[in-house]
């Protein structure tokens, strides 16, 4: 089944193919409707109930914009029971204490009332890479809900608050980090992966950040961090041109002061939110935005997920959904309330275990989702789900008419938003009516159910249903 597009903003593009940035990050002036409501909460959650994307289709680009920037404090969240029991636990335990923050995640991720602060954990969780601790489970959770409660916040002060956070002085060494023997990991990570990228700065300046970030030190069994004077380096530095008698935190704020910081961050967003490789005149427009607002993200995306180029052709299942966003999108279309717990063995064998990325990478994304062993894990997590169990409980597929043709429409206007051609869509009537023997209107009610639950199932594993 081949998506067809048919949101498009004319004069994004001058004829020559370069990108006209006043008009792409002006706000899209249309009544959203149901595929342009669909899209949005795709990218900016993890998809929509045919509920919720007929309540944001009447909606204008702005208004369904702030409706999702309209995020609860992060303390009013309560965390799973597994997660407040400090100490250190056995490794066992500890595997299984993470298992269940997994879990509860992906279910506050699937019924969560503000879906773009769960989307934005994930990004951070993905950006600011670190790995479960498992003997101490509850440096993990904290660590989640650290970018939870910085969501839509300040990308600068997050900076700060995760440069000091127990899971990554672990994971990046720097609760080793003292002034006789300065431990580079996370000077390096935080230039080359968190903050500017390759190339824009030198192996001084990762030198100079570590005798920087000396002297912090963590007690695991409570996750509690302090800074100790007398391991830190508290001589001259100079770092990205600048000398002083610097500390972390100076590094930071350093880092921030770059234009390159706001570029990279911009390139970083639009990727997630927008489409991979973006022009260098968008990133540069998204960049002054970030600086103009003092790295507040909250006016950034505001201005991203109202815009035209949000809406564009271009973007428009440009991204491939990863395994979270394919699970969690999956439950979110049929209507279904909870995940189980057999979700987590078929995230991981999609490629993405949260909670234990690959490396400081993190995930690498994109095209590399879909690979021909990924792609059967996602058939058999589809195979598994889509049974009678679900026709049940969905509010929708329980309610399908008996008319082939009429089955057939519904399920891909409400799983594909009707990104689907002709051909394909008559392929899909055919199974329903059987491909030539018993029409679906005299099969029992047992073999309805059979061809309804294979009939979701092929229109999910179009290719796309893999593209957000």
């Amino acid at each position: 089944m081949a998506a067809q597009a048919h949101m498009d903003v004319g004069g994004i593009l001058r004829p020559e193919g370069r990108l006209e940035l006043s008009i792409a990050l002006q706000p899209y002036s249309q009544v959203l409707g149901e595929r342009a409501a669909a899209h949005l909460l795709r990218r900016a959650g993890f998809g929509g109930t045919p509920d919720e994307i007929r309540r944001y289709a009447s909606m204008g680009a702005q208004n369904a914009a702030a409706a999702l920037l309209d995020v609860p404090p992060a303390s009013e969240i309560a965390p799973p029971p597994e997660a407040t029991v400090a100490g250190r636990v056995p490794m066992r335990e500890g595997r299984r204490v993470v298992a269940a923050v997994q879990l509860w995640w992906l279910n506050r991720m699937l019924a969560t009332p503000a879906p773009l602060q769960e989307k934005m954990t994930l990004y951070f969780h993905g950006h600011f890479t670190s790995r479960a601790t498992a003997l101490f489970p509850q440096i993990t959770y904290n660590q989640n809900a650290l970018f939870r409660a910085n969501a839509t916040g300040n990308l600068r002060e997050l900076t700060h608050a995760v440069s000091k956070d127990g899971a990554m002085l672990i994971y990046l060494n720097g609760a080793n980090n003292v002034a006789e023997h300065p431990n580079e990991n996370y000077a390096r990570e935080l230039m080359e992966l968190f903050t500017l990228g390759v190339d824009n700065y030198t192996e001084e300046d990762v030198r100079e950040s570590a005798r920087a970030w000396t002297g912090w030190r963590i007690d695991r069994a409570r996750d509690r961090v302090w800074f100790d004077p007398q391991r830190h380096d508290a001589g001259r530095k100079t770092f990205l041109g600048r000398t002083g008698y610097w500390d972390g935190d100076d590094i930071v704020d350093i880092i921030f002061d770059q234009p390159q910081c706001a570029r990279f961050f911009a390139t970083s967003l639009l990727n997630w939110f927008v489409y991979n490789d973006p022009e260098p005149a968008l990133v540069d427009g998204v960049a002054q935005l970030l600086r103009s607002h003092n790295y507040e993200l909250t006016p950034v995306l505001r201005t991203i997920l109202a815009s035209n180029v949000f809406y564009s052709q271009r973007a428009y299942r440009a991204l491939v959904k990863s395994p979270v966003e394919f699970v969690v999108g999956t439950y979110k279309t049929l209507g279904l309330p909870t995940i189980d717990a057999s979700a987590l063995p078929a995230l991981q064998q999609m490629g993405q275990n949260l909670f234990y990325p690959p490396s400081v990478a993190g995930w690498p994304g994109g095209a590399n989702w879909l690979t021909s062993g990924t792609m059967i894990a996602r058939q058999n997590f589809l195979t598994r789900l889509i049974g009678s169990q679900t026709l049940s409980d969905s509010p929708w597929l329980r309610r399908l008419p008996v008319k082939p043709s009429s089955a057939a429409q519904i399920l891909t206007q409400t799983i594909l938003q009707g990104d689907v051609s002709t051909a394909a869509l008559a392929e899909l009537e055919g199974y329903l009516r059987g491909s030539g023997s018993a029409a679906l209107a005299s099969l029992s009610v047992e073999n309805y159910d059979q061809r309804v639950s294979g009939a979701a199932y092929l229109t999910m594993a179009t290719p796309a249903y893999q593209l957000n």
